[in-house]
């Protein structure tokens, strides 16, 4: 089996990070995206990992092949239109060949290793694939997934429905066995223009092949952490430094203290500061007489004499306060 990895948006959701670096680079518990995410394939032992580039191509060319050359028999397919997730399929065509594959999002980090899932679809049995769902509060923000009553078996796909028939969301990860035919259609759509709001959507081709008879079916996936926006990004750093095991790097702690869990990186330097808990910091950053928890913290980063919470600072920061001076008399009442 081959895993394909879609990693060639914009991520604009997640801007100004963005603006200098592609969405599974953003830094987050100790590494980038991308890096949690290939972590959790390794037990799985993939044929061969096929990852979509595009924007800002290089740096995630760059990371993977540095961690990850050894572990995995990488191959990348450029994607320089962005026309949906179905068209980045397609143009894995001559990577895949007919092979077995699974397709996991590349901004979706899933508390389970991908094994779990590839077992559940094995438990499937015969069917020309299946799909990860878990039900979801606010449908229409989702591709939806109907089944055949009393059933495993997929009945409907709808790419964010206006009117959604059921709350059982595309959780981003999917085997599909009978590639030859989503391939096929895939071409189809893409000669005949069949597009939704504007794009190729995979959701749309998995549709049209259970309208030619494929049968696909469900597992549940228990938690996903999404981290396409600041506030699901801080929350998803949180969950996965509660994971994590202590192994951070090589950093310098001069009179601070560090509340666990966090993630410091090499060469970090701790000054007179509190540090955690929930704080990620990446390499050659500076933190002194600051205050830092709940927040993510890029590399080569100066901050100085602030009270960060629930922050995101990208590479190459400089943040600088400046302390403050008070007389006051009684029965005052100041706020900052």
């Amino acid at each position: 089996m081959k895993v394909i990895i879609p990693a060639a948006g914009t991520g604009t959701r997640l801007f100004p990070h963005t603006h200098t670096k592609p969405k599974p680079m953003v830094f987050i518990a100790g590494k980038p995206i991308i890096g949690h995410i290939l972590d959790r394939m390794i037990d799985l032992g993939p044929e061969e990992v096929i990852l979509i580039v595009g924007y800002r191509k290089e740096q995630l060319i760059s990371y993977v092949d540095e961690h990850y050359r050894n572990v995995f028999n990488i191959q990348y397919v450029e994607q320089q239109e962005r026309l949906g997730l179905g068209h980045s399929i397609f143009l894995t065509r001559d990577k895949v060949g007919d092979s077995d594959v699974m397709i996991a999002l590349g901004d979706m980090i899933f508390k389970s290793g991908y094994m779990d899932f590839y077992e559940k679809h094995k438990n499937n049995g015969q069917c020309s694939g299946s799909i990860g769902v878990r039900e979801v509060d606010e449908p229409q923000k989702y591709g939806i997934v109907e089944l055949e009553p009393g059933s495993s078996c997929i009945k409907q796909l709808e790419e964010k429905p206006a009117h959604p028939a059921s709350n059982l969301g595309i959780a981003g990860v999917y085997f599909i066995q009978d590639t030859l035919l989503l391939f096929q259609i895939l071409d189809w759509m893409l000669e005949n223009n069949i597009q939704t709001r504007g794009e190729y959507q995979l959701t749309d081709a998995l549709q049209e092949m259970i309208k030619r008879s494929s049968e696909f079916k469900t597992f549940t996936v228990s938690s996903w952490y999404d981290c396409g926006h600041a506030e699901s990004l801080l929350e998803t750093n949180r969950v996965l430094l509660d994971e994590k095991e202590n192994n951070n790097g090589n950093y310098e702690v001069v009179d601070s203290v560090i509340i666990h869990p966090v993630a410091i990186g090499d060469n970090v330097r701790v000054v007179n500061s509190v540090v955690g808990p929930y704080a990620s910091i990446a390499n050659d950053s500076i933190i002194e007489n600051s205050i830092l928890s709940n927040s993510v913290i890029g590399a080569r980063t100066h901050i100085s004499k602030v009270n960060l919470q629930s922050s995101i600072i990208g590479d190459d920061a400089n943040l600088v306060g400046k302390h403050n001076s008070l007389n006051i008399g009684d029965s005052s009442s100041i706020e900052f």
